[in-house]
């Protein structure tokens, strides 16, 4: 009797970068939030939820949509995507910290990365319509 092996989904390679990325951001956001319980001090608040938010959920989401649909995940819009987001969350991170903490100083840098941020937003809606298409 011959047996046959279900063939494994070929995933983007790009989906799975995401994945491990928000991965990343998932452990930085839940210790950010272990230690403004342990320490009773929740003046990190925003940049714990912009961590958890535009770092796990929104990588996650973005790494799965590229690996289901491997025409968006491997277009240049991706690329765009990907690093539009992964240099403007971390610059926005830190300066948010800076900024909630008294810094005032830093708002421009925060401003530009929440514009960059909001620009990589733009391309993702574009590539997923671009190349989203029913078959």
């Amino acid at each position: 009797m011959q047996t046959t092996t279900p063939a494994l989904p070929a995933f983007s390679r790009v989906g799975v970068i995401w994945l491990k990325l928000a991965v990343v951001y998932l452990i930085i956001g839940v210790a950010m939030g272990i230690m403004m319980g342990a320490s009773k001090n929740f003046a990190l608040r925003p940049v714990h939820a912009h961590v958890n938010l535009l770092g796990w959920a929104t990588m996650a989401l973005a790494g799965l949509i590229y690996s289901v649909f491997p025409d968006a995940g491997e277009s240049k819009l991706a690329r765009v995507h990907f690093w539009l987001a992964n240099i403007s969350l971390p610059v926005m991170a830190v300066s948010l910290s800076f900024v909630v903490t008294g810094s005032r100083g830093l708002i421009p840098v925060l401003a530009m990365s929440e514009i960059v941020a909001a620009l990589g937003i733009v391309v993702f809606a574009v590539n997923i319509f671009l190349n989203l298409k029913t078959r």
